[in-house]
């Protein structure tokens, strides 16, 4: 019996987030570290940003929202600037645009940790046990991450 193109695909994925799904090491502009086991209990947003992104500069204020309404109760995020600039210009940049989320100077290392990082803004969902549940290339809003957890 053949497999129909599309629910294998649809197979593929899944195992390609499940097998992605591990723990990370994340150490914020701040210089706190930040664990996916830390957050067992909520989920976690992880976005894939940068300073001279329009698209990612867009979806900051949706983040803010969401981490603000969320961070206290169900939800965190997490933001890593994939910016080559020192550690005092994306502090800077993120004191100026009020981000109220941790933020992670991104590297190729850090990435790895997490998954692919081919455009700029990306984001991963991981879900309250800590597995990796969802994965956007492109803006994301309040609202839709809202709306998927709600159905979850």
């Amino acid at each position: 019996m053949r497999m129909p193109r599309a629910l294998l695909a649809g197979w593929l994925l899944l195992y390609a987030l499940g097998a992605a799904a591990k723990e990370f090491t994340l150490e914020d502009i701040q210089g706190k570290t930040h664990h996916l086991a830390d957050y067992r209990g909520k989920w976690v947003l992880v976005n894939f940003w940068a300073t001279w992104c329009p698209p990612c500069l867009d979806e900051i204020p949706e983040l803010v929202g969401l981490h603000q309404a969320h961070r206290d109760k169900d939800l965190s995020v997490i933001g890593i600037a994939m910016d080559s600039g020192s550690r005092k210009n994306v502090a800077d940049f993120v004191a100026s645009h009020r981000m109220n989320y941790p933020i992670v100077l991104g590297s190729r290392k850090v990435a790895a940790q997490i998954g692919e990082v081919d455009a700029l803004p990306v984001s991963y969902l991981y879900n309250p046990q800590g597995e990796l549940v969802s994965y956007q290339a492109g803006e994301v809003t309040r609202a839709s991450v809202e709306a998927y957890i709600r159905k979850k």
